[in-house]
């Protein structure tokens, strides 16, 4: 599986900490940036991850930032990007099940490494459970101008 990973400065030190853990997991990982703990605008990252996702150069994306919030925005503002910002396990694995998102976004400053990785691995391993969830989906995108 092919994922994309981005963040901001807040985000920088866990991004680098999940990009290793995916690679070691044998996951192919695009790293779009940023590159260092120098302060950057969260949109940058976040559109770019949702344009990696939804134009298939990528299966998933993971997005960082201090709270988590901001490139979850700038994800979701990408047509076809159904973008959830996760704190806890619980809410990873929902995420997956009944909405099919295809990028997870985490805030650095909320969350510790554990908690991350534990809700990555959540993430990756449940599937969309379909049915009348797939209507609502639907209906997400045709909402979408």
């Amino acid at each position: 599986m092919r994922v994309v990973i981005g963040s901001d400065h807040a985000g920088f030190e866990l991004k680098e900490k999940i990009k290793e853990k995916l690679t070691n997991e044998g996951y192919e990982v695009l790293d779009v940036g940023t590159y260092s703990a120098e302060s950057v605008d969260y949109p940058i990252y976040g559109h770019a991850i949702g344009h990696a996702v939804a134009g298939g150069e990528a299966d998933r994306g993971v997005a960082v930032c201090g709270s988590g919030i901001g490139i979850s925005i700038a994800c979701n503002k990408v047509r076809g990007i159904r973008c959830a910002l996760c704190t806890s396990v619980a809410m990873a694995e929902m995420s997956r099940r009944h909405n099919d998102a295809n990028v997870i976004a985490m805030g650095a400053r909320m969350i510790s490494e554990e908690l991350a990785f534990e809700m990555l691995d959540t993430w990756f391993a449940t599937d969309f459970e379909g049915g009348k969830h797939l209507r609502r989906i639907n209906m997400l995108e045709d909402d979408v101008n």
